[in-house]
């Protein structure tokens, strides 16, 4: 099946919203703080909030992510974090057909006319297809 059937980005910019921020694994880290051009203790101090033991990128006044501007842009696109990368694609929203359709009521992007038979058949294969 194709991604399409549930998800076509609108390039909205809501997926930058807060909603649980963006954590940030070792390879984000490492690939931002490059592109950046600052060390990776500097990044996670200057750009990062703590959720428990896991750094997430912080977020403006505005409630967006802090690398996401009004002109509907990344700042750091080309490096932007895997979470990002994969949206909506993201385990939290794959684990259950509710979580899909739940994060649809902030992402217009998410398709919720699709069978719940097609959409748990997808998920299946899209995780299965990720763990390789």
């Amino acid at each position: 099946m194709e991604t399409e059937i549930f998800f076509k980005c609108h390039e909205c910019g809501d997926c930058c919203k807060g909603y649980g921020g963006v954590f940030v694994t070792p390879e984000d880290i490492h690939a931002i703080s490059d592109y950046l051009q600052t060390n990776q203790d500097h990044f996670v101090t200057d750009y990062c909030q703590m959720s428990g033991s896991k750094p997430v990128i912080a977020q403006g006044s505005n409630g967006y992510c802090i690398f996401w501007d009004s002109g509907l842009q990344c700042t750091i696109h080309p490096v932007k974090p895997g979470m990002c990368r994969t949206w909506p694609f993201i385990n939290s929203v794959l684990t259950d057909v509710t979580n899909w359709r739940i994060m649809a009521s902030s992402c217009p992007g998410i398709r919720t006319d699709v069978s719940d038979n097609d959409l748990k058949a997808y998920i299946s294969q899209k995780l299965i297809k990720d763990k390789k």
